[in-house]
């Protein structure tokens, strides 16, 4: 695969995982960050995409043939209902616009499984109702639709990956695992809530392998479900990181009162990233929760 593609996002969570397997499909990688790191396996831009015309500028700059587009606002426990989903939606048109009237060839944006009907348990790209309970996914479904159409008119391939749950090495230390795994490090008794609730989990190198065959299957468009399609229960994914740590006596169940919206089942149907992608995650939940110990030991 060769190509010149502008990657957004790139020192975040995801997008910092994603320039490696980029590279290794054939990809000329142009990385985008407010503030880039000092990195020189790929050519670095230093930009605010929300700032005024700054995607634009960059498509005219870079003049990529793909667009990888990551870069989204993503505190924890605030980027449900931030007024930045706005900002970043106007922001993604007009990169997207600016991308698709440049000649652009391939985008994938990243959507999330917030855009779905979660009382429907199990989430299928084109069989399970999109019904956004926050801004965020109301934002998120509104950009891919309005993507969608855009590039239908401009002859632009184009796919959406709807990310579900993630962890791993550089994750934010208020996210699920990686508090975790700090509190339990630290002989720290984790307060929770019943753990029944059964989600998806991925390694974060997977969830941006999957985006790097993403932007290289050009024939692959619209939504496609990035997630291991594995359900396990949080009491379970609690207990394999207290049997590596040894801190069984540390997770207090019932602690914590559960959201009372929060879906009992949400997990992905992940047929089309494996079938017609063709992507396979190399890291299976238990070695993934091994690499992401050893970082946080690492760091400590």
């Amino acid at each position: 695969m060769s190509g010149r593609v502008l990657v957004t996002g790139a020192s975040g969570f995801i997008g910092r995982h994603a320039l490696a397997p980029l590279r290794e499909r054939g990809f000329d990688v142009h990385a985008v960050a407010r503030r880039p790191p000092a990195d020189g396996s790929v050519r670095w831009h230093a930009a605010d995409l929300l700032a005024p015309g700054a995607g634009p500028e960059l498509v005219s700059e870079v003049e990529p043939t793909h667009l990888l587009h990551l870069a989204w606002y993503a505190e924890p426990g605030k980027f449900w209902s931030a007024p930045e989903n706005l900002r970043w939606t106007e922001a993604s048109l007009a990169l997207y616009r600016a991308f698709a009237d440049a000649g652009g060839r391939r985008a994938v944006l990243a959507g999330t499984c917030a855009e779905y009907d979660w009382s429907q348990g199990i989430c299928r790209e084109n069989d399970t109702p999109l019904l956004p309970a926050t801004l965020y996914g109301a934002c998120k479904h509104a950009l891919e639709t309005a993507v969608g159409a855009y590039g239908r008119e401009r002859g632009v391939s184009t796919a959406w990956g709807r990310v579900f749950f993630l962890y791993g090495p550089s994750e934010h230390p208020a996210r699920l695992v990686s508090s975790v795994i700090e509190r339990l490090l630290a002989r720290e008794r984790v307060a929770v809530s019943h753990g029944r609730q059964v989600r998806d989990f991925l390694h974060v190198a997977d969830v941006a392998g999957a985006f790097a065959a993403l932007a290289a299957g050009d024939d692959v468009t619209g939504p496609v479900n990035v997630a291991s399609g594995e359900p396990i229960s949080l009491r379970e994914l609690l207990a394999l990181l207290a049997e590596r740590l040894g801190g069984g006596d540390l997770i207090g169940y019932g602690e914590r009162q559960a959201a009372p919206d929060e879906p009992p089942v949400l997990v992905a149907d992940a047929r089309r990233l494996r079938e017609e992608v063709g992507f396979t995650p190399d890291f299976s939940l238990t070695d993934g929760l091994d690499d992401a110990i050893a970082y946080w030991r690492e760091r400590r």
